[in-house]
């Protein structure tokens, strides 16, 4: 049986180092960020193009689910609506799968200190940050397995993850 594994969260929480983090864990494992799924610039936002993401993360997630090549599959996505991860399994062929949908969390001091480190590494634009926190308490309300990621190394996190 595969392994999907589906984690959200806020701007900045982690997820990308945590996936990363991961894919070196887990045996035969791909990593696949939402975000690859929709780099474009200017960044627009039109039910066009949310249409078109999420038929982009579906395709590809069934691709890897059907690739012999992969036990573990690694996705990770800002997923701050229960519609939206929804959306997502229901385009997914995972009757062969173990699906865990996760949310990451952190508190606001967590999140501040993360994301202004990424401004000052040029990561992120200083915007990122009041909407990433006014995101966070969108991710209580999902249907999803809850793991704190406060005073925790991306080794730790990713370490919890697989004890899933």
């Amino acid at each position: 049986m595969k392994q999907l594994y589906l984690i959200g969260g806020t701007m900045g929480v982690g997820k990308t180092a945590v996936c990363q983090r991961l894919k070196r864990l887990l045996p035969n494992s791909v990593f696949l960020d939402g975000d690859w799924c929709w780099d474009s610039d200017p960044f627009c936002v039109t039910e066009e193009t949310k249409k078109m993401v999420i038929d982009n993360i579906c395709y590809l997630i069934n691709n890897f689910i059907r690739c012999s090549a992969y036990n573990n599959i690694i996705f990770c996505w800002v997923m701050h609506e229960q519609s939206i991860i929804d959306t997502i399994c229901n385009k997914l062929n995972v009757e062969n799968c173990n699906v865990k949908t996760i949310s990451l969390l952190a508190d606001e001091k967590n999140l501040r200190k993360r994301i202004q480190g990424d401004v000052n590494a040029g990561i992120r634009s200083v915007d990122v940050l009041n909407r990433s926190i006014a995101r966070m308490p969108l991710y209580e309300k999902l249907n999803t397995i809850k793991i704190n990621t406060n005073n925790k190394s991306i080794a730790e996190i990713a370490d919890e993850i697989t004890k899933l």
